[in-house]
């Protein structure tokens, strides 16, 4: 009854003025950047920062989710129409989803991906709901060495974002933890790697190095790439509406992909785009009619895009419950939650759980929100995906230098946003994944206190370690990872599932 009543109370703050407006730019803005190819969610979650500011934890947060699950319907619809994906997420749509368009039925699938994401995004939401709450009250029992183990393999797991070339994960993620030691120890007040300079001594502040990363770096690749106008099919209201044996070979699909996607979602890594491609994989797999697929089959468009939504709300029980992002998207939304001074984890169930419940109540309603705003629009936004990039970045470039400047109305700020974008460039074109890095900077201080505390619990006697439960668990399985890892290679096998990390990760 307790969390009905809380639920009861999040609906009544949600219902604010100010929520309500976040909610819907937030999911109208997802639905546009998922649409324009290049631009992903990370990036427009990192540039909507400082804007944040201006409101509470709250509306901040319902803001960004918004963004990020808007994105993943976005995404589908040039995935059908042109066969561009405008999300990573999306790619698999493509397959046959643009088939479904050659043959007529670009309607249908729309208008089954508009179901199918309203209601993976109500079940992972329900999921969500439940869960959270529970491992967040288990995670009360961790202490600081719990926590420091549980850094270690959430490190070691997020390393092989990129499959081929862990060793290349490996560094980014050193790299970004050597960056968050920047400026002055928080616990003895030393400054580090200052050289000197004042400015250092404040840290580099993780909103430009993300602006930078993702969003100038974005604009970079789009502007230096060579652009084609592509073709968009019309799509009238009256054509929306799938025949009876569409509907039923998508409602199975639909259930399994939800519950595939937020499960997928508690995964360290690209968990959209991972739940698509297993998604995928297990409808063909279980599939009575397999040749289907690939041209036009209903069933691999509806779970791929239910699996992508779902694996959203997934991916924030790690994040609300433990504190620790598993995904780049969860990293910006980590960042933004610390800037309005809230700290996610076991404790924000009881020092702020309107924060929690509001956001709760808020994405019921965003998800609702969603279903009837790109259904009567697909036709809109389907053209946006045909503004030329000498329009459209100019644009995205001034949001990104006002919005970095405007937080610490600092030019050093901005410099360290234009460096890390060309930096970020670079990176890309020799493959080395972005994400990483960014988590590696966003959880460094935390896995430094957890560090110098369990230290500090042990007198320095880190064998001490093996005389507590869960930090013996978590320290043997990532043992038993980076054995496979290593042994694989020799046994003929590959990782299970190789995702190659998109620009927009």
């Amino acid at each position: 009854m307790e969390g009905l009543s809380l639920l009861y109370s999040g609906f009544a703050n949600s219902f604010t003025t100010v929520n309500l407006v976040a909610c819907f730019i937030g999911v109208l803005i997802g639905t546009i950047v998922g649409v324009l190819p290049g631009l992903g969610p990370t990036a427009t979650m990192a540039l909507m920062l400082p804007f944040t500011l201006k409101f509470g934890a709250t509306t901040g947060l319902i803001m960004m989710t918004g963004v990020w699950y808007g994105a993943m319907y976005g995404g589908s619809i040039t995935s059908i129409l042109v066969n561009i994906p405008g999300e990573a997420a999306s790619v698999v749509t493509c397959i046959d989803g643009y088939q479904m368009c050659k043959k007529g039925r670009a309607g249908a699938a729309l208008a089954l991906v508009a179901a199918g994401s309203f209601v993976a995004g109500t079940l992972g939401i329900l999921g969500l709901q439940f869960f959270a709450p529970f491992l967040g009250n288990a995670a009360l029992s961790f202490g600081p060495p719990e926590f420091l183990c549980f850094m270690i393999f959430t490190f070691v797991l997020l390393s092989n974002l990129s499959a081929e070339a862990p060793l290349k994960g490996a560094l980014m993620v050193a790299l970004g933890l050597f960056l968050s030691t920047v400026g002055i120890n928080p616990m003895d007040s030393y400054p580090r790697f200052t050289f000197g300079s004042e400015t250092l001594m404040l840290g580099i502040d993780f909103l430009p190095i993300a602006m930078g990363l993702f969003g100038i770096s974005e604009i970079l690749n789009i502007a230096l790439e060579k652009y084609v106008k592509p073709k968009v099919n019309e799509i009238r209201l009256r054509d929306l509406y799938p025949n009876r044996e569409e509907v039923r070979r998508s409602v199975n699909p639909m259930l399994r992909g939800s519950v595939l996607g937020f499960f997928v979602g508690l995964l360290p890594g690209p968990c959209t785009v991972i739940s698509t491609f297993v998604s995928y994989a297990l409808e063909k797999r279980i599939s009575k009619t397999p040749g289907e697929f690939g041209h036009g089959a209903v069933e691999g468009v509806v779970a791929p895009e239910s699996a992508n939504n779902s694996a959203v709300m997934g991916s924030m029980i790690p994040l609300l419950t433990l504190g620790i992002p598993f995904a780049a998207p969860s990293a910006i939304m980590l960042a933004g939650l610390r800037m309005h001074n809230v700290e996610p984890g076991p404790m924000l169930f009881t020092t702020h759980p309107e924060v929690f419940w509001t956001f709760i109540a808020a994405m019921y309603l965003g998800n609702f929100m969603l279903l009837i705003l790109n259904l009567p629009l697909v036709g809109v936004f389907a053209k946006i995906a045909v503004i030329r990039p000498q329009i459209l970045m100019p644009i995205i470039s001034l949001i990104c230098l006002v919005g970095v400047y405007s937080v610490r109305n600092s030019l050093f700020d901005v410099w360290v946003m234009i460096i890390a974008g060309v930096v970020g460039y670079f990176l890309r074109q020799w493959k080395f994944p972005v994400a990483p890095f960014i988590i590696g900077v966003v959880l460094g201080p935390t896995t430094e206190n957890s560090l110098r505390q369990t230290l500090m619990m042990f007198r320095g006697d880190v064998s001490l370690v093996a005389e507590r439960p869960v930090s013996v668990t978590l320290l043997a399985l990532t043992a038993a990872f980076l054995a496979y890892k290593f042994m694989a290679p020799f046994l003929g096998q590959k990782f299970p599932l190789k995702i190659e990390e998109d620009s927009k990760l």
